[in-house]
This record gives C-alpha cells, structure tokens and sequence, in this order.
C-alpha cells in the first residue's frame, strides 16, 4: 500500500520541489519538512498530558492506567522511529536527483499520517496497530536499504566524505 500510495501522491499531487543544487540545502529542505513530521508526536505528548491529568491515578509513580499507559507508548515509539525516519531521509537527500526530491515532503506526510493511523488503531485495540506500524516502518526501511546501495554499491569511493 505504502509504494501505491506514494507514487500516486508524486503523480498527482501538483507540486514540485525547489531548484537544491548543493548538499547543504537539501539537508536544510529536509530539516524543514521533517519538522511536519513531529506533528502527531506534539499532539500526542499534548493528549497523553492531559490524559494523565485527568486520570483517577493520585500516586504519580503509581501504576498507570490503560488510556494513560497507551499515548505514552505512542509517543516514545513515534519518537525512536522519527529520529531513524528522519537520519534515513537526511541521507536519502544527498542521494536523490533533483527530480526525485519531491519524495522528501512525501515521505514526511506519508510518516505523519501512519503515525496518526497507528495511533488510533493502538488506541482501538493492540491487534490492530500492526497496519499503522508496518506503514511507519516499511517505507523506513526502504530508505535503509537504498541508502546503504547508494553508499556501498553507487558511490562507495565517497562512503566518509
């Protein structure tokens, strides 16, 4: 689902990215969309801080309660796996032609909504998360393995430069 839906938000969807002629500015570019990424993270340390204080729970290190113990799950695990999503797409940049950077605000929506995806299907029941989860992490660690073929195979004279 996750390359369908992709591909069809790179032909449809009527944008371009900017002219990035040099590494620094890509950096930058992805830093900047990287930032709508921390979107459902935000949101989700604003609902799990109002969850716990609206929780019945007056020991603060006491158990927590099942509604508290799910958005702090969500938003450590959201966390971990945009530092990774973000380091990928940060080195993806310096990989891709200038044609192809479109795929950098892609990805960053693409991580946002199956953040959110995830969230609400782990809010629903814990059997349901794994859709949410494999929409995070396949496309992740589709930028790993292209990541790794442009600096070992494409470019491996240039591997620590």
């Amino acid at each position: 689902l996750c390359p369908c839906l992709i591909y069809g938000a790179y032909v449809f969807l009527p944008f371009d990215a900017p002219l990035l002629p040099t590494v620094s500015a890509r950096l930058v570019y992805t830093l900047r969309c990287a930032t709508f990424a921390t979107f459902p993270i935000v949101l989700g340390m604003i609902i799990s801080g109002i969850s716990r204080l609206c929780s019945s729970a007056l020991e603060p290190f006491g158990e927590l309660q099942r509604e508290v113990e799910i958005h702090r799950t969500y938003v450590s695990q959201s966390v971990y796996l945009f530092i990774l999503y973000f380091f990928n797409m940060a080195v993806l940049a310096t990989y891709l032609p200038q044609e192809l950077l479109k795929l950098i605000p892609l990805l960053t929506g693409l991580f946002a909504i199956s953040r959110l995806i995830f969230w609400l299907s782990y809010a629903i029941s814990r059997s349901f998360r794994a859709f949410g989860f494999s929409m995070t992490f396949l496309p992740l660690l589709a930028m790993l393995l292209w990541n790794l073929y442009g600096m070992f195979i494409l470019e491996p004279e240039n591997v620590l430069s």
